[in-house]
């Protein structure tokens, strides 16, 4: 089994909720082709400033996945500014493991995670990407701080 920390935004944590399907765009499809069914995921909210008020990283819930990687190009998901016309077509289909009451904040895990080495400039190990894998011991400890 493989833990994953899925990168998103508040608008998408939205439809990850309702619909129950995690997508990436197709530059990750390397990725996102390395998840199997029974793989724990993480979501990550990034930092974002909703309607005036900044919203901390957080972890908001762990999903297990429920289905091998499909492709399905219906707008659901939200395309964050920048993005183009992306509609994230590489997707899993979620089983709900625990969403949190109390959303994780991310910066106090900073200095314990195995996975990020460079703790002083940790944002660079999740810029750009939709989504790593970590390993089983960070994922512990997230859980643990519930």
């Amino acid at each position: 089994m493989a833990y994953w920390l899925c990168i998103t935004n508040e608008d998408n944590w939205k439809v990850i909720r309702e619909k129950k399907v995690w997508g990436v765009p197709e530059r990750h499809k390397n990725t996102v082709a390395k998840v199997k069914p029974g793989d724990k995921l993480l979501i990550y909210v990034k930092q974002e400033n909703v309607n005036g008020e900044v919203k901390p990283s957080r972890i908001v819930g762990v999903y297990e996945a429920a289905s091998e990687v499909y492709r399905d190009s219906t707008r659901i998901f939200k395309t964050p500014q920048g993005m183009g016309n992306e509609t994230f077509p590489l997707r899993i289909k979620l089983k709900p493991v625990k969403i949190f009451d109390k959303p994780i904040e991310f910066k106090p895990l900073i200095p314990k995670l195995k996975f990020i080495t460079n703790k002083r400039k940790w944002s660079g190990h999740l810029m750009g990407k939709a989504m790593r894998e970590i390993p089983e011991e960070d994922f512990k400890l997230i859980m643990s701080s519930i």
